[in-house]
């Protein structure tokens, strides 16, 4: 058992800032973060690929790349419920072990179904792993350099999105569909390395019974006005990630862009200015506050929406570039608010707020591929300018 709300601050966490120690800390937690979502969306670059391959509609198969977003909010309930109970090390480990064999099977499945089977599989282990780690750096980190330990995380989700998307279209375009999985698969595994030789060194937290049963903390999360708002912001913002990122993938091979399987993977370089950004916002949120961050940055991402409707591949890359830019900017604010603003059971905190990240995913996918079926590029485009506009209301609520 262990008491949440009395974090244990180890030498190697509360340091300075600046020093070695903290630059080589953000880079194991980035590390981490990579290798264990590196696949989440890293099969988006090849989605006009495996729609030809099952012969399905652009919807269809982005519901079932995306249904690992399904598993990932059922997972971070669970991973919630339990976190009291849960060795942090124990649990990483043996998330990101399982993970790699949904991975690897992915490269036979027979159906679409079965397909979407073993990509929810894969949401639950990936997310098992990621809010068990967030639970991890909210108990561990000091409230001065939490922010930037928050940040560096999601910056290796950043950095997943873009590499993972690069690799995912250069194996399948050299090596074919299935090796695509099993060279994920391996870097699961990699994922465990870090873990394994640094949460060991950390010090033990206090063996103690957690304040009241995890529904009585679910229910008193869901209370604060606070953490409903960060819950719903986290919902619209990977609603509006989604939405741009699984169907602009079907704009881009179309006429009159009409790019390449490789092309379309060297497009994500246009993740490579978040990989920048993100790390900035632990330090911008502290400056500015939660809500300036927030709004700035939902701003950021509004200002690409337009541009991504131009016929001109220019145009479309900087509208890509400022919606990721935004969005990521939004997600590492919103989740350093989370861990800091939940004073008692915070492994429950960010449990509940990946169900919500990763179920505004899933219905990101089914209502914006069907308006991107029956009405265009455009409508679709409309629904995630509407996702980010309902986080800017509800990030009025996020003070201290």
């Amino acid at each position: 058992m262990t008491d949440l709300s009395t974090p244990i601050r180890p030498i190697a966490v509360t340091m300075d800032a600046h020093s070695p120690g903290a630059a080589l800390r953000s880079l194991v937690i980035g590390l981490t973060a990579f290798l264990t979502v590196v696949d989440l969306f890293a099969t988006q670059a090849i989605l006009p690929s495996l729609t030809r391959h099952y012969g399905v509609t652009p919807a269809a198969m982005g519901f079932a790349v995306n249904a690992s977003t399904f598993g990932m909010a059922v997972a971070g309930l669970i991973v919630g419920f339990l976190s009291p109970h849960i060795n942090r090390r124990t649990g990483i480990l043996l998330s990101l072990a399982l993970l790699a064999i949904p991975t690897s099977l992915l490269a036979s499945a027979p159906s679409l179904a079965v397909f979407t089977i073993f990509r929810i599989a894969q949401g639950l282990c990936m997310a098992s792993a990621f809010a068990l780690t967030l639970a991890y750096l909210g108990e561990q980190c000091s409230a001065m350099d939490a922010g930037g330990a928050f940040a560096a995380y999601i910056t290796g989700n950043v950095a997943s999105n873009l590499v993972g998307r690069l690799i995912s279209a250069a194996v399948a375009d050299g090596l074919g569909l299935a090796w695509n999985f099993y060279f994920f698969a391996a870097l699961n595994l990699a994922g465990a390395l870090p873990v394994y030789f640094t949460i060991k060194h950390v010090q033990p937290m206090h063996a103690m019974m957690p304040r009241g049963s995890p529904l009585a903390a679910t229910i008193a999360h869901w209370r604060d006005p606070r953490l409903r708002s960060a819950f719903g912001i986290g919902f619209c913002i990977l609603f509006a990630f989604i939405g741009t990122f699984t169907f602009v993938n079907f704009v881009l091979v179309r006429p009159p862009l009409s790019l390449g399987m490789m092309d379309l993977g060297l497009v994500y370089f246009v993740f490579l200015p978040s990989v920048v950004t993100t790390l900035l916002a632990g330090k911008v949120a502290s400056r500015l506050g939660t809500r300036p961050t927030i709004w700035g940055s939902l701003v950021v991402a509004g200002l690409g929406l337009p541009l991504m409707l131009a016929p001109n591949l220019g145009e479309v890359l900087t509208g890509m570039v400022l919606v990721g830019v935004g969005t990521f900017f939004a997600q590492a604010a919103a989740t350093g608010f989370v861990g800091q603003t939940a004073t008692d059971n915070r492994g429950i905190a960010s449990g509940t707020y990946l169900a919500c990240y990763f179920c505004g995913g899933l219905v990101g996918t089914a209502v914006l591929g069907r308006l991107f079926d029956n009405f265009g590029w455009h409508a679709c485009v409309a629904g995630v300018g509407a996702a980010l506009a309902v986080a800017a209301v509800l990030t009025f609520r996020l003070t201290r």
